[in-house]
């Protein structure tokens, strides 16, 4: 049952105006697989023929690329933490003598195709749209590099090229699913930490997994993204985490950055009328 965890999800690509669609297809990445190859970076990079970026240390991590950018639509973060003993029980995490005291938990980030995405709301140009496959597309060649859709995306997903200033994102390789290809990040992930598919389906493998954990003793592990009731409507790609969403730099609480955005317009028109009114009545006083 797609509905066993949260209820059902929105039906994106109809409110799209997609009378036939297929399915909403979407990303679970569990991340208690992942071992950090970086394998969808290079893949995704590859075809979608993104710059590379610097090759090097950053000085605080062996995590080269350390966030998500225009250039980068994949990334793998390096989370590095001390061991505790919570931690000893995690998959992948051995005694503190083994790592020096350091407990490392990979994940692969990326755009999370919201249900309610706001950087579709505020894009003047259309540049942004909604696919059939119920993902949000930027189309390069349309966009106007306003850059409102960077301060609307709860997750700070959406970046401008430096030198370009359009935006850019995962698309969840839109020209591979229209084919019946799946994204290049998922095919190259050599653990099926990436997992593509339909949503729905996915979110059901996904509770599976949360109950196999749950049973072999690792506690931690939760669910974040696939809640339709979450300030986001659920999410397109949702996670499986071993620790608390702010370790892996992600918003506990994300929120519809636009949500008051109706209410603000009745209020601006409610007051534009009233000074209107007042403007009026001042004129007419004078003329008597």
């Amino acid at each position: 049952m797609s509905d066993r965890l949260f209820g059902p999800l929105a039906d994106v690509s109809g409110d799209a105006g997609y009378d036939d669609h297929p399915p909403r297809m979407g990303f679970f990445t569990d991340t208690s697989i992942c071992i950090g190859c970086k394998a969808c970076e290079v893949a995704c990079k590859e075809w979608n023929e993104l710059p590379a970026d610097s090759v090097g240390f950053t000085g605080t991590s062996y995590d080269n690329t350390t966030e998500l950018g225009a250039d980068t639509w994949r990334h793998v973060a390096f989370v590095e933490k001390p061991v505790t003993t919570v931690d000893l029980g995690l998959p992948g995490i051995g005694p503190p003598e083994d790592r020096e005291g350091v407990a490392w938990l990979m994940s692969s980030d990326v755009c999370k195709h919201c249900t309610h995405a706001a950087c579709l709301d505020v894009c003047p140009t259309g540049a942004l749209f909604r696919t059939e496959f119920g993902t949000v597309v930027v189309q390069d060649d349309i966009c106007n590099g306003c850059g409102y859709c960077i301060p609307a995306c709860p997750y700070g997903v959406i970046d401008q090229r430096k030198g370009d200033g359009r935006a850019f994102k995962c698309t969840m390789c839109y020209d591979r699913l229209k084919v019946g290809e799946e994204p290049a990040c998922a095919k190259a992930c050599p653990t099926d930490s990436i997992q593509f598919g339909p949503l729905d389906e996915l979110r059901d493998r996904a509770g599976r997994r949360v109950d196999e954990l749950h049973a072999k003793g690792v506690d931690v592990a939760q669910l974040y993204g696939a809640d339709p009731n979450d300030g986001v409507g659920g999410d397109g790609a949702f996670f499986l985490l071993l620790d608390e969403p702010e370790v892996y730099g992600l918003p506990p609480d994300p929120v519809v950055t636009t949500r008051d955005l109706g209410s603000m317009w009745r209020h601006v028109g409610a007051a534009a009328g009233a000074l209107v009114g007042l403007v009026a009545a001042s004129y007419l006083g004078r003329r008597r």
